[in-house]
């Protein structure tokens, strides 16, 4: 049978193609003829993804632990994927706009996925088998610091109390991230000097976060969303949009996490110190930290109360 003009015609379009970069479009079809179909299995690497489960205890629950925290990062590198495009690009409002669309359902699917380290584990399994993961920890997580360094100028990200005085002296960008705020959270709780987790996680990606953090400065969203400002775009859409991904981001999340520390470490009179010495009780309260990425589209009463509602409904109820 002769082939259609379809046929015909995808034809050509593949030989221009191939032509234009000086490959022979036989070889190619060839490759095609040889070629075993494509299955689901192979192609997410099932297998591959479902052999990176490795307890290190016999306590069925670390599975739990693991798989949960893998999900995790997978969802931060959706988010990363969507931030990365808004900042290669120049401002355009429509495209932002879907991109943090985007990113705000997977927050709000991590926040509600959170119920599974919350209510999925059987408390006693988790304080035993959580001893043998020192000093890993969820902190250590980089994905999560580089979503921070995609989505606002790195002045916010640095801790408060010292934030006004450095923008006043005008430090460099590695000073600055000497005081990041995260880094508090990482201090032993007796002696207030840098736990092992910090110093492994400094050790690993200082570099590529300040690095980061230097192409950033002219590219985040903040930024994107001040030109489109400047140009006079409409930009209450995505006003709103920024103020959602800043609640999810600094208020829901790390609340989500705080639920679970007070549900398997919280104890009275002494709290449980964190995997990896953490400071839990100070770290995690966004009422403590109040961060916030995008300080000018909240009013001082929002920022005032940022976070309490969630505690009041959440923990305290």
């Amino acid at each position: 049978m002769p082939l259609s003009p379809d046929i015909e015609a995808r034809i050509q379009l593949l030989k221009d193609k191939y032509d234009a970069m000086g490959q022979d479009l036989l070889g190619y079809l060839d490759g095609l003829l040889y070629a075993d179909y494509l299955t689901y299995w192979d192609y997410i690497h099932l297998d591959t993804l479902l052999s990176l489960q490795n307890p290190r205890t016999e306590f069925p629950d670390e599975q739990i632990f693991i798989m949960y925290h893998q999900i995790t990062e997978l969802y931060f590198k959706l988010c990363l994927h969507e931030l990365e495009q808004i900042a290669e690009r120049a401002a355009e409002m429509e495209f932002i706009c879907a991109r943090i669309e985007r990113v705000n359902r997977y927050f709000v699917n991590l926040t509600h996925s959170f119920e599974v380290m919350v209510d999925g584990m059987e408390q006693e399994q988790f304080l035993k088998y959580r001893m043998a993961l020192l000093p890993a920890s969820g902190f250590q997580s980089a994905q999560y610091r580089m979503i921070e360094m995609y989505a606002t100028d790195f002045e916010y990200l640095v801790a408060k109390d010292v934030r006004a005085r450095l923008k006043a002296e005008g430090v460099s960008l590695e000073e600055q991230f000497e005081h990041i705020y995260w880094k508090a959270g990482a201090t032993e709780l007796a002696t207030g000097k840098k736990t092992l987790t910090l110093k492994q996680f400094e050790a690993k990606y200082t570099e590529r976060l300040i690095a980061l953090a230097a192409r950033n400065v002219s590219r985040n969203l903040y930024v994107k969303y001040r030109e489109l400002e400047q140009q006079g775009a409409d930009v209450s859409t995505l006003k709103e949009k920024m103020r959602r991904f800043d609640v999810l981001v600094n208020v829901n999340w790390p609340l989500a996490h705080y639920k679970s520390a007070v549900r398997y470490l919280q104890r009275n009179p002494t709290d449980i110190a964190a995997t990896g010495g953490t400071n839990w009780q100070k770290y995690l309260p966004p009422r403590f930290q109040r961060r916030i990425f995008y300080p000018e589209l909240w009013s001082d009463a929002e920022k005032e109360e940022w976070g309490k509602s969630w505690v009041d409904e959440t923990i305290c109820k």
